[in-house]
């Protein structure tokens, strides 16, 4: 029995799975809780999450697995994952082997296997890295939604905001978004933004909105200056023209990273909304 945890910053889905009888993965059960991204979440946060998912689950099934392979946000570091094995450490039995690894290398091996190119995330965060097969090679620091993540939803909706905070939104749309989001105002987009558990997921939670209206030359500028400056800031500064890319949000903006990237000289090779059946055929060998 295998756990697989893929985890970025607004959701997470944990897929219990066993040997089939072809030798591959077979799902038995499948929770999608809160995203983790142990960077700016607290101890006691990532803590409830994971208590969640034992609660929701079988908990002799969860007992039995045999191995954990753990892709969250913001797992950067070996003390990172020495803590969060040690966290999680206590819903497992003690023979569980863990691998615990950034969301950055789930999308390498959902995108290229063990193939090689330049995997980008472009959901409510962004990032990017050269990967060879094996490993993360290379890997551009995204900046996290206050510094960069360009190409991110959180950039999008950051962009959004603040146009419409200052009045630069076109006048229909800003009535549309009004009717579409009635709670919004800056006094509870500031508390959100600076005092709030989730400020990335809170401002990538407008992205949808921009890129559905991109019928509406604003919106559609937007939506073509975000890609843009992920294409020239990050990924086409990698010497490497294969380019996958995973996220919904990368899915969405397909045509615009295609013309942004085709000054480059790059190819877009995949596109996966989410890793999970890529990751289960991964660790299965399949």
């Amino acid at each position: 029995m295998k756990l697989i945890v893929e985890s970025g910053a607004t959701k997470a889905d944990w897929c219990l799975c066993e040997t089939d009888a072809c030798g591959g993965g077979r799902v038995v059960r499948q929770i999608r809780t809160p995203g983790i991204n142990v960077s700016v979440m607290t101890e006691d946060a990532v803590d409830r999450i994971v208590s969640g998912f034992v609660a929701s689950a079988d908990e002799e099934l969860v007992g039995s697995v045999d191995e954990l392979h753990f892709y969250a946000a913001g797992i950067v570091s070996s003390d990172v994952s020495a803590h969060l094995e040690r966290q999680l450490g206590k819903h497992f039995r003690p023979a569980c082997r863990m691998e615990f690894a950034s969301d950055l290398l789930a999308a390498a091996r959902a995108l290229f296997g063990d193939g090689g190119g330049v995997a980008a995330i472009m959901g409510t965060g962004s990032n990017s890295c050269l990967y060879d097969g094996k490993e993360i090679v290379r890997c551009i620091s995204s900046g996290g939604f206050v510094l960069g993540d360009e190409g991110s939803g959180a950039s999008l909706g950051r962009m959004f905001l603040s146009d419409y905070f200052k009045g630069l939104v076109p006048p229909a749309l800003a009535k549309e978004f009004a009717a579409a989001f009635p709670d919004v105002d800056y006094a509870s987009a500031v508390r959100e933004i600076y005092r709030g558990e989730a400020p990335s997921r809170y401002l990538a939670s407008f992205a949808p909105f921009v890129t559905e209206h991109r019928d509406d030359s604003y919106a559609a500028g937007l939506v073509a200056v975000n890609v843009r400056n992920f294409v020239e800031r990050s990924l086409s500064r990698y010497g490497c023209r294969r380019i996958g890319v995973a996220g919904s949000l990368g899915l969405a903006c397909r045509s615009e990273l295609e013309r942004a990237g085709a000054v480059y000289g790059l190819e877009f090779v995949n596109f996966v909304q989410a890793p999970m059946s890529a990751l289960i055929d991964y660790h299965y060998g399949v």
